[in-house]
C-alpha cells in the first residue's frame, strides 16, 4: 500500500518549497503527484519515476496525494494531506525558482534572457554564469532587485555549454539561499548535409504501397551537438519550384505511400534544437506505377 511520508497532516512548511516523499510500492514504474489549493484549484499534476519530489508553492493551505503507475496498472490514490506553506525572512531553507530558459535550452543567439519567480523575502539576487565546456566565469552581477538579466555578445562568445545559478540574499536575518542552477547550450554550427540512401535515384516503386525512405548523415562537426530533426520535401519537379508535401520525422527514415502514379522527386535536410538548417539533399527522382 502506498503511504505518506512527508509532509504528514497539518505539517506546517517553512519555505517556498515543498518536498513530498512516499513509500516506494512494488510494480510502480511512476508516480503521479498531485496538489491542490485550499479552493481545490489543482496546482500540480507530476509524473516522475522516483519516490520524491520538490516542487514551489506559495504561502497557503494545500492537499496532495500520490498514486503509482506503470503501462498496464494504477493504484488508488493515496488519502489527501493536508498542510500548509508559510513563507519568513530565513531563507537559508528556502531556494530560488528558476523560470527560464529551461534546463538543457539549446539556442544558436548570443543574447540570452535568463530569468526566476520573485521570492517574497529576497531583499537582492546574485547572478553567475559559467561556459562549463571551458571553465571560465563569463557573468557575475551582485545585488540584483529584479528578476531576470539578459546576457549578450560580450558574454557568450563561444558555442559550449553553459551553467546559470541564482542565489537570493535577505539583509534583515542575514540569510542566504543556496544557488538553484540549469544549464543552457550555445549551438551555432548547422548540422550536415544528409545523404539519401534508399530508395534509390531513378528507382520505382508500386502505387499504393509504402515507401520507405532513409539517409545518413556525418557528425556534427561542432563543439556542441544538439538534438537533430529532419525535414522532408517531396516535390513533383527536380527543382523543388512545385512541393508536394513537406513532413517532419525525428530519425534518419520516413514512411510514404502514394496515390497517384507519377514522377517524384524527394529530398531531406537537418535541423538541431538550436535553430541551426542545415543544406538539402540532392534531389533523387522516383517513379510510381
Amino acid at each position: 500500500m502506498l503511504q505518506i511520508v512527508d509532509p504528514t497532516d497539518a505539517v506546517i512548511v517553512e519555505s517556498n518549497v515543498a518536498v513530498f516523499q512516499w513509500n516506494i510500492l512494488e510494480g510502480a514504474d511512476d508516480y503521479r503527484v498531485q496538489i491542490y489549493s485550499s479552493n481545490q484549484f489543482k496546482v500540480f499534476d507530476t509524473l516522475v519515476n522516483t519516490n520524491t519530489v520538490t516542487l514551489p508553492l506559495i504561502q497557503g493551505t494545500y492537499q496532495w496525494r500520490v498514486r503509482g503507475e506503470n503501462s498496464a496498472y494504477q493504484s488508488s490514490y493515496s488519502f489527501p494531506i493536508t498542510f500548509n506553506v508559510e513563507e519568513s525572512d530565513d531563507l537559508s531553507n528556502q531556494q530560488v525558482v528558476l523560470s527560464s530558459p529551461m534546463g538543457n535550452f539549446a539556442t544558436n543567439q548570443n543574447a540570452i534572457t535568463l530569468s526566476w519567480e520573485d521570492l517574497t523575502a529576497a531583499d537582492h539576487y546574485k547572478v553567475e554564469v559559467t561556459n562549463t565546456t571551458s571553465g571560465n566565469i563569463v557573468f557575475t552581477q551582485d545585488n540584483v532587485t529584479t528578476t531576470n538579466v539578459t546576457l549578450n555578445s560580450s558574454n557568450i562568445t563561444a558555442d559550449g555549454q553553459y551553467t546559470w545559478k541564482v542565489k537570493a540574499f535577505n539583509t534583515t536575518t542575514a540569510t542566504e539561499t543556496q544557488y538553484s542552477s540549469r544549464s543552457f547550450l550555445v549551438d551555432t554550427v548547422a548540422p550536415n548535409q544528409p545523404q539519401n540512401n534508399q530508395p534509390a535515384n531513378n528507382a520505382t516503386q508500386t502505387i499504393n504501397q509504402t515507401v520507405n525512405f532513409n539517409w545518413t548523415i556525418s557528425t556534427d562537426s561542432g563543439i556542441v551537438q544538439s538534438t537533430i530533426s529532419y525535414e522532408i520535401q517531396i516535390a513533383s519537379d527536380l527543382n523543388f519550384t512545385t512541393i508536394i508535401q513537406t513532413s517532419p520525422t525525428s530519425g534518419t527514415s520516413f514512411q510514404q505511400s502514394f496515390a497517384t502514379a507519377g514522377i517524384y522527386y524527394w529530398r531531406v535536410r537537418a535541423k538541431d534544437a538550436a535553430g541551426n538548417i542545415g543544406a538539402y539533399s540532392s534531389g533523387y527522382k522516383l517513379t510510381i506505377n
